[in-house]
């Protein structure tokens, strides 16, 4: 099977199982959005929205992320994992936000990327979610077993299966393509399962002679 059979094929049964993907991730503006997103990391996206639940409550602005104790947000993200490190980012971010972008996440890569705790998978997140600017593909660990189980990439730097995807996926499926998969993931083909050829994308590339 050629490469573009074996896409499509990917595509197609991603987009039957889910016609209206979202982000899991619950927040209600940009900086939110960027706060779950680094505390993501190592972390279930329901356990993230579970501690976010109370964390918005009590950090209403970019200045009250700014201003935090830092031993006291330790204890608020505590449940996250690497929880000291999450909350020097997360912290260092909004002080970053407040003095160099006005209060105002700022909307390019170029930029994201100078945010304590953002990488590509983070702004890509955020560029998408909250801009509708699509630079790349947010490549998380779900996406990294799953592109290789399915032969997308035979690399294992996210970002350079990051650059093989956008070489091999049109531009306007980019971000959709990620939350899909990364759904995908968590509901068919979790790391316990990445031997396993008994989910419907592995399935379907068997039945059309993977």
């Amino acid at each position: 099977m050629n490469q573009d059979n074996r896409l499509n094929i990917i595509l197609s049964t991603l987009e039957k199982l889910y016609p209206h993907p979202k982000i899991a991730l619950n927040y209600s503006n940009t900086f939110e959005l960027l706060v779950g997103v680094i505390l993501s990391a190592q972390c279930t996206d329901k356990k993230v929205n579970e501690v976010t639940e109370k964390l918005f409550k009590k950090y209403k602005t970019v200045d009250d992320y700014a201003k935090a104790d830092f031993e006291e947000f330790c204890k608020d993200i505590h449940s996250t994992g690497f929880y000291r490190n999450k909350a020097k980012n997360v912290i260092g971010a909004a002080q970053k936000v407040r003095m160099e972008f006005k209060g105002k996440v700022p909307r390019t890569m170029k930029e994201l990327l100078t945010l304590p705790g953002v990488a590509r998978k983070t702004a890509n997140v955020v560029l998408g979610e909250a801009y509708g600017v699509y630079d790349g593909i947010a490549v998380d660990t779900h996406m990294k077993r799953l592109c290789k189980k399915f032969g997308l990439t035979g690399n294992i730097d996210p970002v350079k299966i990051e650059q093989d995807l956008m070489g091999l996926i049109h531009r306007d499926k980019w971000p959709l393509f990620a939350i899909r998969l990364i759904q995908y993931g968590r509901d068919y083909s979790p790391a316990s399962k990445v031997n396993s050829n008994e989910d419907p994308v592995s399935q379907a590339l068997i039945k059309y002679g993977r």
